[in-house]
């Protein structure tokens, strides 16, 4: 009988935490680089949709090398690749000046550090079943925490990334980026845990055959691919919000700190979301819980667009957090009982790269939008659309089996 132990649990939990900090720090950061150059909202549209175009593909492949690799091995290797793609800013400025950092140059980076977090983010997401059972946790608990720890992550990033460039500049805060993948490499080097090593691959179809594999289980299974449009559609609805929209804003203020406490607060109000979702769960079932999040995002969003004073966009943005941090659990709980345990990765990847498919399309329209017809208008044509998904999902029948148990 395997020995009770929370230890690999709270390892994956802080390699999340320490991957996560540094992504949160690079959302203020890269849009921040890009709109120092001349304030063009479609400079920032661009990197940020460069960190997005990538993770399609990325995910995809994610999924397939967890499955193929190993859970550990491939997080390991993409905490490397992130911390060296991150890292390459300061040493660019400083073998060829900061004039160097250009949109350009920022769009590659930003690319390349797409591409390989998804891989990361994966491979932890996938070992939690097995960390869950030996901490002696349920899986809904173990959901909640390791998107808790996510949500904890983007507020400490964020946060911290908007007073770095303000005492350290954008260029250098990136030391402290790569400094933070390298602490989740290090957490999971030391990870031993059941599953999360080679898998035996006799049986394995081709590379490409494994992906199609995945595609097809998840158009097979109906409440797999009701989610995957909900989730594709609120990406690309909310996406540039966050990553063109606000720092637009405050950068047009020259407020960096306060963009930085915009994303506290939709960090502060999902982690208190994911950390309820266990105790919600007895209240309220899953399919009720995801159409409420979805409704009142629509509705945050569209006061949002009036862009109210600091106060209240702090308000709205924590109650969005709020609402949409138990989201992501219930996504995960879904995907880790209906997918069997090998193809528990690609499933993963799978639904991650069509969530991230809407989300190079909204930032292509957002950012030129903002440059035409100014911000509240933008804001309008993102959070309209919001409050229709809400109401067609009512109506998707598949949603209902959010509620049944585990698939043996």
């Amino acid at each position: 009988m395997t020995e009770t132990t929370r230890a690999p649990l709270f390892t994956i939990l802080f390699a999340a935490l320490a991957a996560g900090a540094g992504n949160g720090i690079s959302l203020v950061a890269y849009p921040w680089l890009a709109l120092q150059h001349n304030g063009s909202a479609l400079d920032a549209s661009i990197v940020a949709m460069a960190g997005t175009l990538p993770l399609l593909a990325a995910t995809l492949l994610a999924g397939t090398a967890v499955d193929y690799l190993g859970r550990r091995r491939v997080a390991m290797i993409s905490d490397s690749l992130s911390a060296l793609s991150v890292a390459a800013v300061p040493v660019i400025a400083w073998a060829f000046g900061a004039q160097a950092i250009n949109v350009a140059v920022l769009a590659a980076l930003a690319a390349l550090g797409a591409f390989f977090d998804p891989a990361g983010i994966t491979a932890r997401q996938t070992m939690l079943p097995e960390a869950a059972q030996r901490a002696g946790w349920t899986l809904d608990r173990a959901n909640g925490g390791y998107e808790a720890v996510f949500n904890l992550a983007y507020i400490v990033g964020p946060g911290v990334g908007g007073l770095l460039i303000s005492t350290l500049g954008g260029i250098d805060t990136m030391w402290v980026t790569a400094a933070s993948f390298v602490l989740s490499l290090l957490a999971v080097a030391v990870l031993r845990l059941e599953g999360a090593g080679t898998p035996d691959r006799a049986e394995m179809p081709r590379v490409w055959a494994g992906i199609v594999e995945g595609l097809k289980f998840v158009w097979r299974t109906p409440v797999l691919r009701a989610l995957a449009f909900v989730d594709l559609t609120a990406t690309g609805l909310y996406m540039p919000m966050e990553s063109v929209l606000f720092p637009k804003y405050f950068t047009d203020r020259n407020e960096p700190a306060e963009l930085g406490w915009v994303l506290v607060a939709l960090s502060v109000g999902g982690l208190l979301g994911a950390l309820g979702y266990a105790a919600l769960s007895r209240l309220a079932n899953r399919r009720t819980v995801m159409l409420t999040a979805v409704l009142v995002l629509g509705v945050s969003m569209t006061v949002i667009a009036f862009l109210p004073p600091l106060p209240i966009i702090l308000v709205l943005c924590a109650i969005v957090g709020l609402v949409y941090g138990p989201i992501a659990p219930i996504y995960n709980y879904v995907m880790q009982t209906r997918a069997p345990a090998h193809l528990r990765g690609r499933v993963v990847g799978v639904m991650g790269s069509l969530a991230y498919a809407a989300g190079p399309i909204g930032l292509v329209v957002a950012g030129p939008l903002a440059d035409a017809a100014g911000l509240h208008a933008t804001f309008l044509a993102l959070s309209l659309p919001m409050l229709v998904l809400g109401a067609v999902a009512i109506f998707l029948p598949a949603l209902r089996h959010l509620d049944r148990g585990p698939v043996e």
